[in-house]
């Protein structure tokens, strides 16, 4: 299983360890990834998700799933995502 994001992509970092003598030496910065099941309100569907701790803030802040993705830029978004914004989009407008 791939150490990314379901909904923003975001992924594995790689930078340096650094000793006290300047010593560098190569790390990995791993995303905080948890697993969430969320509800859309306009689908009435629950969903589940690896995504970033960052991202869950995101999706409290914006209002819940359906409003995270309709104000989240499409390139911002994984394809599986943008797949689910779209037909978030379109029940909206039919209802």
């Amino acid at each position: 299983m791939a150490r990314k994001c379901d909904l923003t992509g975001t992924g594995v970092q790689t930078g340096n360890n650094v000793s006290h003598a300047n010593n560098k030496t190569r790390r990995r910065f791993l995303p905080n990834l948890q697993h969430v099941t969320l509800v859309s309100d306009t689908l009435k569907q629950k969903f589940s998700f690896r995504i970033t701790a960052a991202t869950l803030r995101s999706i409290d802040h914006n209002g819940g799933l359906d409003d995270y993705l309709v104000s989240t830029n499409a390139s911002k978004l994984t394809a599986g995502a943008r797949k689910l914004r779209n037909s978030i989009k379109k029940a909206k407008t039919a209802a």
